[in-house]
């Protein structure tokens, strides 16, 4: 079994868990109470399902969507440092087996930047999780300038993580299965990072680094149609979108657990930039950890992708 560091791994925390049910429709409440019970937890029942997978180190977000949703924000701003100072609390408790990525409040750019800055100046996160738009803003707004040159400055990573469009996408009325995980969601959060390329983010600020769970949510796949679309359509940018996707956002396996996916990310992108990820509890701990460990890849891509990728990136390479 190859070691791993696991990079989408959720909790939750009560003061929290109002927006996070939102999200779950009509879920059988014995159902929702176990997944709740999981995300609540930070010892045994978490750390054996860690080590049954052979996952020596999680980072752990908010489920989202957290303050994301919330419309005050007075009210996310003190609610996004209270979800980062319990998360604090259960990293200090065992720094060996988890770190922590920080919640932000992005109603307010100069809060976010500062409340990033404690996080990872203080509280030693590699960086934050933000659960998609916040309140239909997404990350390109002008307005989040401030925010985007703190985390160049402190060279933290920013994830973007799935959440519900801003209005549910038409083309899929009468088809719920299409709804949130299975497809809606991985296009809400591949469009809002390609806003960020080819609104010139990348060109502002070079030193960012994004990451995007699912691979890449389709990314990987489309490199040359960006590119031959950008120049047919007069996109202004300092190279071809394919290359801020090769060198600014990194990748992990989060809910695509199947190996042609996998090869085509490892072609388009490099072994670089993939990761590991369970998505615990939402997916199964046990079947991503076999993946990782079988899917056919030479050894060293095999444990750069489980583990040295990561901790390269996030800077956990003593772990």
């Amino acid at each position: 079994m190859v070691k791993k560091i696991a990079l989408e791994e959720h909790f939750m925390c009560p003061e929290f868990e109002h927006y996070w049910k939102t999200t779950v429709g009509d879920v059988d409440p014995a159902i929702y109470g176990r997944v709740v019970a999981r995300l609540s937890d930070f010892g045994d029942q978490r750390l054996e399902a860690m080590d049954r997978a052979g996952i020596e180190h999680a980072v752990l977000s908010l489920a989202g969507p957290g303050v994301q949703a919330e419309h005050d924000p007075a009210t996310a701003v003190r609610l996004a440092r209270v979800g980062n100072d319990l998360l604090a609390r259960e990293v200090q408790r065992r720094p060996d087996r988890y770190s922590g990525f920080a919640h932000l409040a992005m109603q307010d750019a100069k809060a976010a930047a500062d409340e990033l800055k404690r996080c990872v100046r203080d509280l030693g996160f590699p960086g934050a999780m933000i659960n998609g738009h916040t309140n239909g803003q997404y990350l390109d707004h002008p307005s989040l300038a401030p925010f985007w040159e703190r985390v160049q400055d402190l060279g933290a990573v920013v994830y973007i993580h799935p959440a519900d469009p801003v209005v549910p996408a038409p083309v899929l009325d009468g088809h719920k299965g299409l709804r949130r995980a299975t497809w809606e969601w991985g296009f809400e959060t591949g469009s809002h990072a390609l806003r960020l390329v080819f609104g010139g983010l990348f060109d502002r600020y070079p030193k960012v680094t994004l990451a995007l769970g699912h691979l890449g949510e389709t990314l990987p796949f489309l490199l040359w149609r960006f590119d031959s679309r950008a120049k047919l359509y007069g996109v202004n940018l300092a190279k071809p979108p394919s290359e801020y996707i090769r060198e600014n956002i990194m990748v992990t396996l989060s809910g695509m657990f199947s190996a042609e996916p996998l090869n085509c990310t490892i072609a388009a992108l490099g072994a670089d930039r993939v990761m590991f990820s369970a998505d615990y509890p939402f997916e199964q701990i046990d079947e991503a950890a076999e993946f990782m460990d079988t899917v056919p890849l030479d050894e060293k891509t095999r444990e750069d992708i489980a583990y040295n990728n990561a901790a390269r990136l996030l800077r956990l390479e003593s772990t």
